[in-house]
Order: C-alpha cells, then sequence, then structure tokens
C-alpha cells in the first residue's frame, strides 16, 4: 500500500479575517489562512480539515476517461438496456476544447466528448450529460424519441436546469 506524506502546509493568520478558513495549493506547498484569535488547537482542527477539502477537490477533477467509460456502461446498463452493444461508444473522454457546449457525440464513429467543465459538477449532472451523448448513439438527432430515452434518467430535468443556469451565469449559449 502507498503511503501518502503529508504536504507542507503554511499557515498564515490574519487580524482582519474573523470566522472565514480558506486554503489553496501553491506549488507542492499548502496554504490555510485562518484568523489571527485562533488557538493552536483550532489552527490544527483547521489544517487537517482544510486539507481533507482539498484533496476531496482534486480527487473530483482527477476524474480519468477509464472512469467516464465505466459510468457510461453502468448508465447504459440502467437506462439504455434493451439496446445493448448499439449503446456503447468506442470511446468516451474529457476534452479541454470544448467551451460552448457540455458534450458531444459523433455516431459514425462512435466517440464522445465531455467538456472538462463538468468534472467538479455534482455526479448527477455529469451522468446526465452523459446519457444524453449516449443517447445520440441510438437517436442522432433531437427527435421526441430522443427526449424520451433521456426522460428515463430521473434527474435529468433537475440537470438540465441545473447546466441552464450554469451556462446563464457564465454567459455560455
Amino acid at each position: 500500500m502507498a503511503v501518502t506524506r503529508k504536504p507542507v502546509v503554511e499557515v498564515r493568520r490574519s487580524q482582519r479575517r474573523r470566522r472565514t478558513v480558506s486554503a489553496y495549493r501553491d506549488g507542492e506547498r499548502v496554504v490555510v489562512l485562518i484568523p489571527d484569535q485562533f488557538s493552536r488547537a483550532e489552527e490544527s482542527e483547521w489544517v487537517d480539515r482544510m486539507l481533507a477539502r482539498l484533496a476531496a477537490r482534486e480527487g473530483r477533477l482527477a476524474r480519468s476517461d477509464a472512469e467516464l467509460l465505466a459510468r457510461a456502461r453502468r448508465l447504459i446498463g440502467s437506462y439504455l438496456p434493451e439496446y445493448g452493444s448499439a449503446a456503447v461508444p468506442a470511446s468516451v473522454r474529457w476534452v479541454t476544447n470544448q467551451n460552448g457546449r457540455w458534450g458531444s457525440c459523433t455516431p459514425a464513429d462512435r466517440t464522445i466528448r465531455i467538456s472538462h467543465r463538468i468534472q467538479d459538477m455534482p455526479d448527477w449532472v455529469i451522468d446526465y450529460v452523459l446519457l444524453h451523448e449516449l443517447t445520440h448513439l441510438i437517436v442522432p438527432s433531437h427527435n421526441a424519441e430522443f427526449w424520451a430515452l433521456v426522460a428515463r434518467y430521473p434527474r435529468s430535468e433537475r440537470a438540465r436546469g441545473y447546466l441552464e443556469g450554469v451556462a446563464a451565469t457564465a454567459a455560455i449559449p
């Protein structure tokens, strides 16, 4: 089993900071910003909390293409089981060149690309985007049959609303 070592932590105390605590990575070091009045015990507690939060955030961002393909297979089994191999993509991958859409599918070569912008969104939103693109392998257009298949996902309307809200705040079409 690999041993993970604790990163170098720099604690910065601020007299202006009253209640909030924040942390960020600066190269190999983690900087934790805390109020000046915190005791050493509070400092230690908050350093541990903030290291855990950073690790969780970085774990979400480190989602791989292999994990995305495994997720796609689970979604096919749950929502498109009768389509079998027709719903299985040749590849599914995260891409950084999609800034105007959440995902895309090319039915001719059975490839799916998902924008890196959704990597830190909730799992149910990622599942929706992925199922949307998987459905294009079966129905290439956005017709009634397509939307009926996407609607099998119980959180589809909620995910669409979430994405519309994100797009509206970021002024993304």
